[in-house]
């Protein structure tokens, strides 16, 4: 990312948290700066652990030539975002600290780190057999849908709608967090390069020349160890007494 004209990233961090969370306990930069990923519209992520924070809140601003997303937390309160993030099995708090550049630390900052690092390392519950079962179901529709649209504006949309259940589901059946947006990419690439250069290979070809055979063979491919396509049989909710 070009910054000449602009306060380096780290730089920008630091004048931040100098000028508005001066007495906080701890301080973090993270996101794509970190990552040597930030583009021309990149933001900065700066997580603020702070005890006389009464609740979270986050917060968007612009200050030091840098558009800056805040998240305050005081010492206990990122716990509850840490476990509503597992249980959506989308990391993104945890993920920040985990990758987190240390702003401030009065010695707070590791004991957070690693909670961070255990919930990331322990991966996301485990699908049960009836879930999978579900998002089969649901798997199978939506690619159903695919292979019988004719319309080129709706098929558009039904392709994402079918890129983000493919992604999910393979993540998921193999036990890997999943992301949403630019996410699903790097949570497939974590996972598996091979197979993200095939999913992004089968959608590209499909929006680029509206062939839909590699988007259906990938689709299959994903589903057919756990069964295949789920149609008939398949119920919800319904009293089995």
């Amino acid at each position: 990312m070009e910054t000449t004209d602009k306060t380096a990233p780290l730089e920008a961090a630091r004048k931040f948290i100098d000028k508005h969370f001066p007495d906080c306990d701890g301080a973090l930069m993270a996101g794509s700066a970190v990552r040597g990923e930030a583009t021309a519209t990149s933001d900065l992520d700066i997580v603020v652990f702070d005890s006389k924070a009464a609740a979270s809140y986050r917060e968007s601003l612009i200050a030091f030539d840098w558009p800056i997303e805040v998240f305050v937390h005081n010492l206990t309160s990122y716990q509850a975002f840490f476990q509503s993030d597992a249980e959506r099995a989308r990391p993104s708090m945890p993920r920040m600290v985990y990758e987190g550049l240390v702003l401030r630390d009065t010695g707070i900052i590791d004991a957070i780190k690693q909670d961070a690092r255990d919930l990331l390392a322990s991966g996301p519950q485990e699908w049960t057999a009836a879930a999978i079962r579900t998002k089969r179901y649901f798997l199978t529709d939506t690619l159903d849908d695919f292979i019988g649209c004719s319309d080129r504006a709706e098929g558009i949309f039904i392709a994402g709608t079918l890129a983000e259940g493919i992604a999910e589901f393979e993540l998921r059946t193999h036990g890997r967090w999943i992301g949403a947006s630019k996410w699903i990419v790097r949570s497939l690439k974590e996972y598996d390069k091979e197979f993200t250069a095939r999913f992004v290979d089968a959608f590209d070809h499909y929006y680029r020349h509206g062939n839909k055979e590699k988007v259906i063979e990938l689709a299959d491919t994903v589903l057919q160890p756990h069964g295949g396509r789920l149609f008939e049989g398949f119920s919800m909710g319904k009293d089995k007494s």
